[in-house]
């Protein structure tokens, strides 16, 4: 690993398990094993200010209308009704912890992988509860050769908007969502802030060879219901599965090397919404929704920059809040920029903000209290103690308004380490 932090490190750890990255190795008869993951933990302190009630926004701390739906996933706290409010909390960052096995072989002309992780949290519940501390991000295998690509099955991070979350430089740190995601496998980083969420999804997938820097992705991902989580709103299934046909996805990706070096990268997803119900109609049951990102590094400087916009897609989360309860989609849109410089002493600086936008439609009968937009400024510093071990000091500044233009505020500041194995 480069003893400059790169956050592709991270990334590379969140999305593949490839002898690229490798970690601890171990040949066994036929197969070459590779073992590897990370270890994080921060102390955070979290002051949240304001009174409003914003469903969806994620300046608060946890509370019933915005937490259990869908279980751990990082949809963000509840709304602050009670004033200033202030939280410590130690806690594991955006990453969360990872211990990946993967196997990699070469047979009848095939190079053959497998992946699976494990990914336990750091914090602690009241009573040692844990339920909420365990996830298996990652079961897949691979096949292929590079005369002519590779297909995945199984398990793995989400294609649209996945490469958009592997450049955010909080996959190293903290984010948002310390305070109102306490008791979590991980705080929810820029999510929601200038993205959505990609997630981890059972996947047929191909991956072309590289042409010359030129790469593309397609993918048939499950097809997934929409879930009025954060306010009211369409839920058209609890299951959390949906659709007669998977859903689509896919990403054309340009990237190169030399002094100055970088990616240009643009993805999409189309899924069928299934409707279920009796008593309303769809304006829309096609869910769609594009982007457009690019990263640039020339010398000790980094540039980041994403787009996106959605229909029937949601905010945060991928159908969170994506239809009215009276069957019209919501459009949404965001994105982020982010600069980064390396010090000479090899500590990494950052600055960071991202936006996400939630329209409500004409007809739509939802509260005023249903989020809007949500709003994140970060600063960060990532220095590296070894070639492994970073020490990290983040601060973040995040804001939500709610459809009548009701505004929390929430302010974060977070120290802790990542070790990489």
């Amino acid at each position: 690993m480069n003893k400059n932090i790169k956050l592709a490190v991270a990334g590379a750890i969140l999305a593949t398990a490839s002898a690229a990255n490798a970690g601890i190795i171990i040949p066994a008869g036929d197969w070459t094993l590779d073992i590897s993951g990370n270890v994080n933990t921060f102390v955070t302190n979290t002051r949240a200010t304001g009174g409003a009630t914003i469903l969806g926004g994620y300046t608060g701390f946890v509370g019933g209308a915005n937490r259990g739906a869908v279980g751990d996933t990082p949809v963000g706290g509840a709304a602050v009704t009670t004033g200033d409010k202030n939280m410590s909390n130690i806690t594991t960052g955006l990453l969360p912890n990872y211990l990946s096995v993967s196997g990699t072989t070469r047979q009848n002309d095939l190079d053959v992988a497998f992946t699976i992780s494990i990914n336990p949290g750091s914090s602690t519940t009241q009573g040692g509860k844990q339920d909420s501390q365990q996830e298996n991000r990652q079961a897949f295998l691979t096949f292929g050769d590079k005369s002519w690509g590779s297909i995945k099955l199984g398990k793995d991070l989400g294609i649209f908007a996945g490469t958009a979350i592997l450049n955010d430089m909080t996959l190293l740190g903290v984010g948002s969502g310390a305070g109102s995601l306490a008791g979590n496998t991980t705080t929810i980083g820029g999510i929601g802030t200038g993205y959505i969420y990609a997630d981890w999804k059972a996947q047929a997938a191909y991956t072309s060879p590289n042409f010359n820097g030129f790469q593309f992705t397609l993918a048939a991902t499950q097809g997934w219901n929409t879930i009025a989580n954060a306010g009211t709103g369409l839920s058209l299934a609890t299951t959390g599965r949906s659709g007669s046909a998977p859903a689509a996805e896919g990403q054309l990706s340009y990237s190169w090397a030399g002094a100055t070096s970088g990616k240009i990268w643009t993805s999409g997803l189309v899924q069928k919404v299934n409707h279920n119900s009796t008593t309303v109609s769809l304006d829309d049951d096609r869910a769609q929704a594009a982007d457009i990102g690019a990263n640039v590094n020339f010398g000790d400087f980094g540039l980041t920059g994403y787009a996106y916009k959605a229909e029937g897609l949601g905010t945060t989360i991928q159908f969170m809040d994506a239809y009215t309860d009276t069957g019209n989609q919501r459009k949404s849109d965001g994105g982020y920029v982010q600069a980064t410089y390396i010090l000479p002493s090899k500590t990494k600086l950052g600055l960071a903000y991202g936006i996400s936008n939630l329209d409500r439609h004409s007809s739509d009968t939802v509260a005023e209290n249903l989020v809007k937009e949500n709003e994140r400024t970060t600063f960060g510093a990532y220095h590296p103690l070894t070639k492994h071990l970073n020490i990290v000091a983040e601060y973040n500044d995040a804001r939500s308004q709610n459809q009548a233009g009701a505004e929390n505020k929430a302010r974060t500041v977070s120290l802790g380490g990542i070790l990489f194995f």
